[in-house]
């Protein structure tokens, strides 16, 4: 590996430096699950610090879960442990992770009444009048999702917050206010973590993260929902179900949805493994479409991380 000297002006301590370094390439996989990592020697000449530094570094790491250390070996790099979630269901997260046997827990944030609403909510629900719900999503204590959703406060004016914490909004839904979820539309994509969202899904500000975010209606046609849910993109896998046939996904250019575009180095990556003749893309028009989503999520979480 290329030698990466620590910045001495930088506020945190190095070992944190060099943690954050290796828990990185980890995390995207420059240094794959069960691989060993590069000796004490080899860390302490590519970082430039000392071996007290080195060693603090790897505790750090193996107290966090990114590295194994068996006694007696070289540490490796773990396998992340990671939460597969199908996006076209309009099944919510509570519902698809219990089909699973995994237990979700939900935190309430806030629910209040309010007149503002993003663009696309508004539009949507075709009011102001609404409630703004706000949750964690956790399993085994470690935070997956923070979802905001928006409700039209007139038909859910007697949702509480302790119908939720632990539960399911569709299921509330069905059993106390008749509405059941049954078709939408959903979009993804790479965004920074703003502050407050980094802080409750404990990462970095401006960690690359996976926001899912559409409109839901109920059995009549009746808009019933808008929400916005920001995953750890460490912790979360999206899953798209593709059928030779069935166009399920579509694209629209990062400019039109009011983010930046990769940057050129990201781009060019995804244009040679869309025409590289080594990886096969078997399928038709749906499949290809669903390579053509991987690659740009893919290049828009490289330009995030790139952009630090």
């Amino acid at each position: 590996m290329a030698p990466m000297p620590v910045d001495r002006s930088d506020p945190r301590p190095l070992h944190a430096q060099v943690a954050d370094a290796l828990r990185a390439e980890i995390r995207d996989r420059s240094i794959p699950p069960g691989e060993t990592l590069p000796s004490e020697a080899a860390l302490r000449e590519r970082f430039g610090v000392s071996r007290s530094v080195v060693r603090q570094a790897l505790g750090t790491l193996i107290d966090d879960g990114s590295v194994h250390r068996a006694r007696g070996r070289a540490p490796v790099a773990a396998s992340p442990t990671e939460h597969h979630r199908l996006v076209q269901r309009v099944t919510g997260l509570h519902d698809q992770f219990s089909s699973e046997g995994l237990s979700l827990s939900t935190e309430v944030l806030s629910l209040e009444h309010v007149r503002t609403a993003s663009p696309a909510a508004a539009r949507h629900l075709g009011t102001d009048d609404l409630l703004r719900l706000e949750r964690l999503r956790s399993v085994g204590g470690e935070p997956l999702s923070h979802v905001r959703t928006w409700l039209p406060r007139v038909r859910f004016s007697h949702l509480t917050t302790q119908m939720l914490n632990d539960a399911s909004l569709h299921r509330v839904m069905r059993e106390r206010f008749s509405a059941s979820p049954t078709s939408g539309r959903r979009q993804v994509r790479a965004v920074p973590a703003d502050p407050r969202i980094a802080r409750g899904l404990g990462v970095a500000d401006r960690s690359p993260l996976l926001l899912l975010e559409g409109g839901t209606f109920d059995q009549g046609g009746t808009p019933l929902e808008w929400f916005e849910s920001w995953h750890r993109s460490d912790r979360v896998v999206f899953d798209i179900e593709a059928e030779d046939g069935v166009d399920r996904v579509s694209l629209a250019p990062a400019q039109e949805r009011g983010h930046a575009a990769p940057g050129p180095e990201a781009s060019r990556g995804a244009a040679d493994r869309r025409q590289d003749p080594g990886v096969e893309r078997s399928g038709g028009p749906g499949l290809e479409r669903v390579w053509d989503l991987v690659e740009e999520l893919r290049a828009e979480v490289a330009h995030l991380r790139e952009r630090g």
